[in-house]
């Protein structure tokens, strides 16, 4: 048996040829694995209700799927992951029953790149019956694709609506180019929304009442950075797992970002020029290396008593944590 839980208790079982253990638990290649002594399975105490995604390693350090376990997960990145649940990992009721009947408008934009090289592409999504000249909110959403294909966050707004629960607004999928070098507190990346992507969209499909930013990981850290330095341009904000571990030119010889030794330096201008102006929604998995900075951006948005709601969910930095969490960060925002 590949793995196994009883309770809280949870034992992976080595295959043959792993040395060690990767996942959620080390925040995959953050951590040193947690070593396989002898073949002996290894036991962890999760929580009650967590979706926790792992692979093995081998000797020569390489991540390889359980043969034993074909469970996947939503993970984008690596074909490796597979997924165990300690329980069950609760379900958002707009996840649940009949899709919406009544379903928003995708259309497609692209167009040469000017600040950033390269094509640019974005998927402008209309709720059902949009008006382009109704003054609509209007959210510039971060790893576009990922949101627009994983997320479904268009898909859920439509849930939403049908059933009475929150009001339709117009979702900008902006597509990245490089999103290290786009999202790692790059004012570049404002000049690119304003100059590029908003003639675009504003006065052809939206007349815009509001303006937000939505992302993950990096896309969070930059939406809540843009957000809370330009009352002028955005009122809201959607942050899942905000990568808020980052300075400016915080990066390595190589040209790598740093998003686990540079500081809280985001929070720490907050503190003394808080976001008054935002209603921002943020929420982190508890089992990922960006628990403890959501933790504390979150209580110093309590203790300046800003706009906000602060959510966490038993599993890692991923796409089964954010999608469950895209439901009650829609409601708060545009929640009836």
């Amino acid at each position: 048996m590949a793995v196994s839980v009883s309770g809280q208790r949870v034992t992976f079982t080595p295959p043959p040829g792993a040395v060690g253990l990767i996942g959620d638990m080390t925040d995959w290649r953050k951590r040193d694995p947690l070593p396989v002594v002898a073949g002996t399975p290894i036991e962890l105490t999760l929580p009650r209700g967590a979706w926790v995604e792992y692979a093995w390693v081998d000797a020569a350090g390489e991540a390889f799927a359980d043969p034993d376990n074909d469970r996947r997960s939503l993970n984008p990145w690596w074909p490796y992951p597979r997924a165990a649940e300690v329980g069950v990992y609760a379900r958002h009721p707009l996840w649940l029953g009949e899709d919406a009947a009544r379903r928003g408008t995708a259309h497609r934009l692209s167009w040469p790149g000017g600040v950033f090289s390269g094509t640019r592409r974005a998927i402008v999504y209309t709720p059902h019956g949009h008006d382009p000249a109704t003054p609509t909110p209007v959210y510039y959403v971060q790893d576009g694709v990922a949101f627009y294909r994983t997320g479904r966050l268009g898909e859920v707004m439509d849930r939403a609506v049908e059933r009475g629960q929150a009001s339709g607004a117009v979702l900008v999928f902006v597509e990245p180019g490089d999103r290290n070098e786009e999202y790692y507190v790059n004012d570049r990346y404002l000049d690119f929304l304003t100059g590029e992507v908003f003639p675009r969209v504003e006065g052809v499909h939206v007349t815009p009442s509001v303006r937000g930013l939505w992302g993950a990981s990096l896309g969070g850290l930059t939406s809540l950075y843009l957000g809370s330095a330009h009352p002028n341009l955005f009122a809201r904000v959607a942050s899942h797992s905000g990568a808020f571990i980052a300075r400016p030119g915080a990066a390595g010889a190589d040209g790598v970002i740093d998003t686990t030794t540079a500081g809280e330096w985001l929070r720490e201008r907050l503190s003394s020029a808080p976001p008054s102006h935002l209603k921002t929604s943020l929420d982190t998995g508890t089992l990922e290396w960006l628990t403890g900075p959501n933790r504390r951006m979150a209580a110093l948005f309590a203790d300046h008593g800003l706009e906000h709601q602060y959510r966490e969910y038993p599993s890692g930095h991923n796409w089964v944590t954010w999608r469950e969490a895209l439901p009650e960060a829609l409601l708060y925002l545009q929640g009836r």
